[in-house]
């Protein structure tokens, strides 16, 4: 008897999931594809709570082939993705968080554009059950693009349809050592070495469900993941992508998600302690990261916080943090008969603090917005700026020494 290859994988790593896992498993039961398409590998990540049972219960009835495989606890999400993909069978795989839930015609939906373009990712509209979704990627519906003509650089999460030949081609696998963004470093990857990427924003693929319970991998965890999560995706595309205009482009992905808000309204609330090792622990990434290319891309009060955090000056950013949190607008200077507006967080033109206008200076995504504002004159300069400064840092290597942006 020849056996038809399931077209999807479905891949759910449950720990602790229930109640949200019976949702989850209908969700699968729901889909328009045909259950002879489509194969669950769910893994049972040594639950206490029920979970293991219902996945078996699920096994036994369920039309589609599915196999439930139990497992010491292993702390992370990575080990029972890993697992259910080393089993996987399908032309593409399905990461599905257990207590999330898919809309019934998503993986028909992504296995036809993948097969329609060629493509080896394809992303899904993502809607929120008590959660924020991710918007950025989902502004229009694009058949193929690739992640330097987009936005999919902002979502990074594992919820993707991947073509499963690209990732047994590469062996690629989530790194079990991180207990946060291991997603985004595997997301990542793929983007990079995807022979195309597809996006559906015409249609909800997947629920993103917040627990009632609070207990959802990326609302815990120490502080000190979140670095290791930046300097690991840092990392990824140092390796991955010459310098130039493409990696700056990913670079602002790790720099404005992952690290900034570990310089924002919750470092106000930090103790000295806490403060001094969040800089400790940036002070390699900026280092080896943080460019005038990268900074001009960023919003002012984004910039200026990283460039603090940079020029390793704490009693600073304090005061700007301090600002941010209390969600105030910052005066806008308009000068060059409007062609430059500046935005006074504090410091601004401060002799002590000596930091440049131009971190202070709006791009026109900002200036727009201000009264007087004429287009063409603050992005030009910037870039301006961020070209002359790396000229410099060919010539003689990037220190603290070097002009700033």
């Amino acid at each position: 008897m020849t056996v038809t290859q399931p077209d999807v994988t479905v891949v759910v790593g449950a720990y602790e999931a229930m109640p949200y896992l019976i949702e989850c498993l209908r969700s699968v039961e729901a889909q328009t594809l045909d259950p002879a398409r489509i194969e669950v590998i769910a893994v049972d990540d040594g639950s206490t709570d029920g979970t293991g049972e219902y996945l078996e219960e699920f096994a036994a009835r369920a039309a589609t082939h599915v196999t439930v495989i139990h497992q010491e606890n292993s702390g992370g999400p990575s080990s029972p993705r890993n697992v259910g993909l080393g089993k996987a069978s399908g032309r593409y795989v399905f990461f599905l968080d257990a207590d999330d839930r898919l809309a019934p015609e998503a993986l028909e939906r992504m296995v036809a554009m993948a097969d329609r373009n060629g493509t080896d990712v394809v992303l899904g509209k993502v809607e929120g059950i008590n959660r924020v979704p991710p918007k950025a990627a989902w502004v229009q519906t694009l058949e193929r693009t690739d992640v330097f003509h987009s936005n999919i650089k902002f979502t990074l999460s594992a919820q993707k349809l991947f073509r499963r030949a690209l990732l047994e081609r590469h062996s690629m696998r989530f790194d079990e050592s991180l207990f946060t963004g291991e997603d985004a470093l595997f997301t990542m990857e793929a983007y990079l070495r995807a022979d195309g990427v597809s996006v559906i924003a015409d249609h909800i693929c997947y629920y993103l469900v917040g627990r009632d319970d609070g207990k959802h991998v990326t609302k815990s965890g120490s502080y000190t993941l979140r670095f290791d999560s930046a300097r690991a995706l840092m990392n990824l595309i140092a390796e991955m992508v010459p310098p130039g205009v493409e990696r700056d482009k990913l670079m602002v992905r790790p720099f404005l998600v992952t690290l900034l808000p570990q310089f924002g309204p919750k470092y106000v609330g930090d103790s000295e302690r806490v403060r001094r090792h969040k800089f400790e622990l940036a002070k390699p990434l900026m280092a080896a990261h943080w460019t005038p290319e990268v900074a001009v891309r960023l919003k002012v009060d984004e910039r200026l916080r990283l460039q603090l955090v940079a020029e390793e000056r704490p009693e600073l950013l304090l005061a700007v943090a301090e600002f941010v949190k209390s969600k105030k607008r910052p005066d806008a200077v308009v000068e060059k008969r409007g062609r430059r507006v500046y935005l006074a967080y504090p410091h601004f033109r401060s002799a002590a603090a000596g930091l440049p206008d131009s971190v202070y200076l709006a791009e026109p995504r900002e200036a727009r917005e201000v009264e007087g504002y004429r287009e063409g004159g603050a992005s030009v300069f910037l870039r301006r700026v961020a070209r002359k400064v790396r000229r410099v840092r060919v010539r003689r290597g990037w220190s603290r020494s070097s002009p700033r942006p």
